[in-house]
């Protein structure tokens, strides 16, 4: 018997130690071409290239025109290879031919660069490849760049995936009448439509905060003055000149399409005062709004599981499918339960990422390097726990009788309403009198409803209080699910 170790088209390795590259690859594959090595090699060539480009096309350097086709090259060379990215790993770890190992990853990348242009008729420029430039400038718009496509092609499409699904699920239940608890104890009645939709609600307000978020990038040199870029030309307003070249990054794709959302939320934008590094912190205000996002839905997970534990909902078991290995009849609720697990850690990483990446030791230390590197990390599993709720969500149905039982196996929550009818009835102290007749004892309607026929009020009042029941005291649950907009923007 063979093992294949390719499933879906994805490489799937048991000797995986993260899971992402094991056994959730399948779930996370589409973002590879966003966080992985190579991925990270491609944009830095890719921001290379086009600063190259972009230094050419200003006038007043001087420099030679650049013929289409040369451009052409130029723009070809980051579409890498498994081989190309290989050989800039050579580069930085054994050297290459007559280059020596950098030790240094993005500065292989302007090796490369060369090594790619040298018997080409761009062999003339080749030192104004990353010219004036430090590292991070190349670094923190690739980061950028992959951080905005990554979220907004793939994260954010789920994302409002879910939100769909979950307003689809608030309109079909939205007359489901159920019983609502506080503090875990049976509360006045509510719609499973309106308590979904408490969840769309929030996600909502969480997209508009995405909306108004901008990724920042730089590109001003070695401490963010422009030191070596306005000795060499002077006359170059190289602020106009960044500014120009970070807007020329928003002509990257954005092809997507989505019901609720006219456009994709996250956009870059140039950072004119930095030291060494742009500071981070549009990245942690992004990470915030994942992670309350992702807690969002772990709430909504955590309430699931519970009415799926209570029998309220009901999950369509899958054939071959096995819920425990002791006890046959197991319908587990596995996706809610994968979700959490995987939200929860994606959010410890996204909390740990936004109060790192915004502290640099003056004007440039190195222990961001390594953190930055495990952004795809966080967003491999928020998107593994995406899937999990998308797939969680084409097995369950709710239990409208169920529902119904338990409701009215709870007459006393109407005791709300009554003691309000009473008040406005002025009629002393009814809420003492409906606490001494409810508070910590079981009762039947029956019970309530006797209460109600001694009570020294007119018959026109005791009819109102006697047709409440608790499958009709739901206020404006029903209206609220109605008249949302689910537009977005």
């Amino acid at each position: 018997y063979e093992y294949s170790n390719k499933q879906y088209g994805v490489e799937m390795s048991i000797n995986s130690i993260s899971p992402i590259d094991g056994r959730y690859s399948i779930n996370a594959n589409e973002l590879i071409s966003y966080f992985s090595e190579k991925a990270l090699i491609k944009y830095r060539i890719f921001i290379e290239i086009k600063y190259l480009i972009h230094l050419f096309k200003e006038k007043k350097l001087g420099l030679r025109e650049l013929t289409k086709s040369e451009i052409n090259l130029l723009e070809s060379l980051y579409n890498i290879t498994d081989k190309d990215a290989e050989l800039v790993k050579m580069i930085e770890t054994k050297g290459f031919k007559d280059i020596p190992a950098t030790n240094h990853d993005v500065k292989a990348i302007e090796y490369y660069i060369k090594y790619k242009l040298s018997d080409t008729s761009l062999n003339d420029i080749l030192e104004m490849i990353h010219f004036a430039l430090t590292s991070e400038d190349i670094n923190n718009n690739a980061y950028s760049l992959m951080i905005k496509e990554g979220f907004n092609q793939v994260l954010f499409s789920n994302i409002i995936e879910i939100y769909d699904n979950l307003y689809n699920l608030a309109l079909k239940y939205k007359d489901y009448v159920m019983l609502a608890r506080t503090h875990g104890q049976p509360a006045s009645p509510t719609t499973f439509g309106k308590e979904i939709l408490i969840f769309v609600s929030r996600i909502k307000e969480e997209i508009l905060i995405l909306k108004n978020i901008n990724i920042l990038a730089k590109l001003n040199g070695a401490t963010g003055n422009y030191n070596a870029h306005s000795v060499v030309y002077p006359d170059i307003n190289w602020q106009d000149f960044s500014e120009a070249f970070i807007e020329t990054l928003k002509d990257t794709k954005n092809s997507i399409t989505l019901k609720h959302c006219s456009s994709l939320p996250l956009e870059l934008k140039y950072n004119p005062v930095t030291t060494q590094i742009e500071p981070h912190d549009s990245f942690a205000r992004l990470f915030d709004s994942i992670k309350r996002i992702n807690t969002i839905f772990i709430d909504f997970c955590q309430d699931i599981w519970r009415y799926i534990s209570d029998g309220w909902i009901k999950q369509r078991p899958v054939k071959g499918e096995v819920g425990s290995s002791a006890m046959p009849h197991k319908v587990n609720p596995i996706d809610f339960e994968n979700a959490e697990g995987n939200l929860g850690f994606a959010n410890s990483l996204f909390n740990f990422f936004s109060t790192k990446l915004s502290i640099s030791r003056l004007q440039r230390d190195l222990s961001d390097s390594t953190v930055l590197r495990n952004i795809g990390v966080a967003f491999a599993h928020s998107l593994i726990a995406y899937k999990s709720i998308l797939k969680g969500l084409t097995k369950i149905e709710v239990d409208k009788m169920t529902l119904e039982s338990v409701l009215l196996e709870n007459p006393e929550v109407i005791s709300e309403a009554i003691q309000n009818i009473l008040r406005a009835e002025n009629i002393e102290k009814p809420y003492e009198l409906l606490k001494d007749l409810t508070r910590g004892k079981k009762k039947f309607l029956d019970d309530i409803h006797n209460f109600i026929s001694e009570l020294d009020i007119s018959k026109k009042i005791k009819d109102k209080l006697l047709k409440i029941s608790p499958l009709n005291y739901i206020g404006l649950a029903l209206s609220i699910v109605e008249k949302y907009q689910a537009k977005i923007y």
